[in-house]
């Protein structure tokens, strides 16, 4: 690890004096410009005092919960982000809360959480699967490790058959659906020996999976299919408080969709890490558009209204899938985060959640894209607010923009019945309006 000082700026209303900003490399080697996102820190390597962690979450799970942290530290992650960020935590929070708002609100209410994909968490869930299975013979699924990211471990499948010859389970199905015996090999870790052997099954771990029903109509650019990544801020559960990003990007895979060819991942997977391993790969021309372009592309064939309605069904989708955690995450003083939705859209401009990232990628992978994600760690500094200088009541600073704090935001201006995300973002001219108020005001209470 490394830290680094920084030296706040006198001024009326700045506290000045020294503070410390300590960072993992495992978990951000790929910052992107930490000296331009942050001007004043200063880096350096130690374990003097610090006042604020970008920690990946191995470290938050080592020492988080046997720290005692002073009151103005702050911490990149809450500390059971899993309940939103892993994937089999997710569907069952999602499940639990549209079965809450169906008994308190009723069953029009509750739809506004069918936004993610029918899934059953392997093996827990496997004979509840299997009977779905039964019920739509020929649907195409998806099989992905919950604890894994990039793509690695993720497969398309549509034969119960196709699981038994992954996993080299020796047994088969049985006709009635039950467990069979040799489920639990399908879904083991191996030993130290690299084997599963009954005496070693109470020692291996079992590596959990998701199963979950593929989105086979996407919608296609060029005949490609793409995901979206958009950022959301939440810096308090209790009450909620989340901010939207106004920028993000399009995935795109290099190969034109097909359904016919279910186990090449440059068709399905448009993961970066993936895509940049075709053989055709381009770094130079990517596998990305920003989302106003996006945005741009879909207003220009769809309309204006289709988009806006398409927009608010994403905002919709982080709202309600922040809520369906807020009960059971902890909600620490200390702890911000910022959440990586990927986001698939469909045919009929559904969007559909496809997972929950707590630690995005900060790769750039071009120019642009390195513009946008130094963007987004500054604006996420200033949100964060260690200089003291924000009143609390700001509904936008910089690219982002308040969507929900404790209730829904009203906003004024051209964007006061828009949705925010691919919308053009002055975050620069925004900012300079911002702090020169604030020191106004400043000045005026002195």
């Amino acid at each position: 690890p490394w830290l680094a000082r920084w030296q706040r700026s006198s001024g009326a209303g700045i506290p000045s004096r020294r503070d410390a900003l300590r960072r993992d490399r495992s978990a951000l080697p790929e910052l992107p410009s930490c000296r331009r996102a942050a001007p004043g820190w200063e880096r350096r390597t130690g374990e003097e005092p610090w006042d604020f962690h970008w920690c990946d979450v191995g470290w938050l799970h080592e020492h988080f919960d046997h720290a005692s942290l002073p009151e103005h530290v702050r911490l990149c992650h809450f500390r059971n982000h899993y309940e939103l960020t892993r994937k089999n935590y997710l569907v069952k929070n999602l499940k639990r809360f549209r079965k809450q708002l169906e008994r308190e609100a009723g069953k029009l209410e509750a739809t506004k959480c069918d936004f993610f994909p029918k899934t059953f968490e392997m093996p827990l869930e496997y004979h509840l699967f299997v009977e779905e299975f039964h019920k739509n013979p020929g649907t195409t699924w998806i099989m992905k490790p919950v604890g894994r990211s990039q793509g690695k471990g993720i497969f398309l499948f549509r034969k119960l058959k196709d699981i038994i010859e992954w996993g080299k389970v020796r047994t088969t199905l049985s006709p009635s659906g039950e467990w069979p015996t040799g489920i639990f090999d399908l879904f083991c870790l191996p030993g130290p020996d690299g084997l599963s052997t009954d005496d070693q099954k109470d020692e291996t771990q079992v590596e959990v999976y998701v199963a979950q029903r593929y989105i086979e109509n996407p919608y296609l650019i060029g005949g490609r299919k793409f995901d979206l990544r958009v950022y959301v801020l939440v810096t308090s559960y209790i009450p909620l408080k989340a901010w939207l990003y106004r920028g993000g990007f399009a995935r795109f895979s290099k190969t034109r969709f097909t359904l016919n060819t279910i186990d090449d991942h440059y068709v399905h997977l448009t993961n970066v890490a993936v895509q940049k391993t075709a053989p055709d790969y381009d770094p130079e021309k990517g596998c990305k558009w920003m989302i106003q372009q996006l945005r741009q592309y879909l207003t220009a064939k769809h309309g204006a209204e289709a988009v806006e309605i398409l927009f608010a069904d994403m905002d919709n989708i982080f709202i309600k899938s922040l809520q369906s955690v807020q009960k059971v995450m902890i909600s620490d003083k200390h702890c911000f985060e910022l959440y990586g939705y990927d986001i698939l859209i469909d045919q009929d401009l559904k969007p559909w959640l496809i997972e929950v990232n707590a630690s995005p990628s900060l790769i750039a992978s071009s120019q642009e894209d390195y513009e946008l994600k130094c963007h987004l760690l500054k604006d996420t500094l200033h949100i964060v607010d260690m200089e003291g200088r924000l009143s609390g009541k700001e509904k936008r600073v910089g690219g982002f923009d308040l969507i929900w704090s404790d209730g829904p935001v009203s906003r004024e201006g051209n964007l006061a019945n828009a949705f925010v995300t691919g919308c053009h973002n002055d975050r620069k001219k925004q900012l300079k309006q911002l702090f020169r108020s604030l020191r106004a005001q400043q000045k005026a209470e002195c």
